[in-house]
């Protein structure tokens, strides 16, 4: 059943009968202004974020909360149970008939992958053979990046972001599980989901030091809001191994492995808040870095 519609009278509203595309660091107040269109215009919101598809963590991951999700429809949420695989293409395969449902749904995110995937089209690469993992988990602990780098065929190896350590195994997990280096299983990409020209597309651009006092401020309300509870929930099911690009994804939320060393006595609470500010900061330089040079095409909006 077709949700009511409001006039769109605010003009900085995007033209109804289209998807929305927003992307944009976290922090950046790509939630609140989700929310806002599917308010006025009627709209589902779905969620293009990598962590908040886990059910583990709801105040850690900034998910919608029960007042946003009765404002409008948010799908995608919190669905993944801890531990279970989930990766790009499950999220395609998702996504694909809840657009065919809602073909002006708002999909916002801060998963840059996701959203190129969705707007540029996924190449179909088999999965990375468990022992083929290992392999490159080992290699990865005894040589570090360089050693994965050194094995990679030389237009991934001049393509490929060469800082991103998650990105390095996998380009040498596909090499050695196919026989092709991933810039050529990329050649073989189909025609995307959803073509950008087919959607409206917002890249949020907030100014660093506005979004650095955001960071910081939204941290704090976090801990306040129960971070440190659900830190707690997941303490029985943490792996020994220190994190790292083969952690398990669900472990990967910004600031989880910091309230998890202070829960085990390593470090303070204070000290926890610190080094998970920090690594929030830098993983927003990163997010703003990949949607700079993947999505600069995007229309860019403007913030404080």
């Amino acid at each position: 059943m077709p949700l009511p519609r409001k006039a769109p009278t605010d003009p900085s509203l995007p033209p109804p009968g289209r998807p929305v595309l927003i992307a944009g660091p976290t922090a950046s107040g790509k939630s609140a202004l989700a929310l806002r269109i599917a308010q006025a215009q009627g709209r589902v919101i779905i969620n293009a974020d990598a962590l908040q598809v886990h059910d583990a963590w709801r105040v850690l991951t900034a998910r919608p909360g029960p007042e946003e999700e009765a404002a409008a429809p948010h799908l995608l949420y919190g669905h993944v149970p801890r531990g279970a695989a989930y990766s790009v293409g499950h999220w395609l395969r998702e996504v694909a008939p809840l657009l065919a449902r809602h073909p002006d749904a708002v999909i916002v995110g801060g998963t840059g992958l996701y959203l190129s995937a969705l707007t540029e089209g996924l190449a179909d690469i088999p999965a990375t053979p468990p022992a083929i993992r290992a392999q490159a988990d080992a290699r990865l602990r005894a040589g570090g990046i360089a050693a994965l780098l050194a094995d990679l065929d030389a237009a991934t190896a001049a393509r490929i972001d060469r800082q991103n350590p998650a990105r390095v195994q996998r380009a040498w997990e596909v090499l050695q599980a196919t026989g092709r280096g991933l810039t050529e299983w990329q050649a073989l990409t189909p025609p995307p989901l959803l073509p950008r020209e087919q959607a409206t597309l917002m890249a949020l651009a907030p100014d660093r030091g506005w979004l650095a006092t955001r960071i910081a401020q939204r941290f704090a309300l976090m801990l306040a809001g129960g971070a440190l509870d659900e830190a707690r929930a997941a303490l029985p099911h943490w792996p020994d191994a220190p994190p790292g690009p083969a952690a398990p994804l669900w472990t990967r939320a910004i600031g989880a492995a910091e309230l998890i060393a202070h829960l085990r006595g390593q470090i303070s609470l204070a000290q926890a808040e610190a080094a998970a500010t920090l690594a929030t900061r830098q993983y927003a330089k990163r997010q703003s870095n990949w949607f700079r040079n993947r999505l600069g095409h995007w229309p860019q909006r403007a913030l404080p």
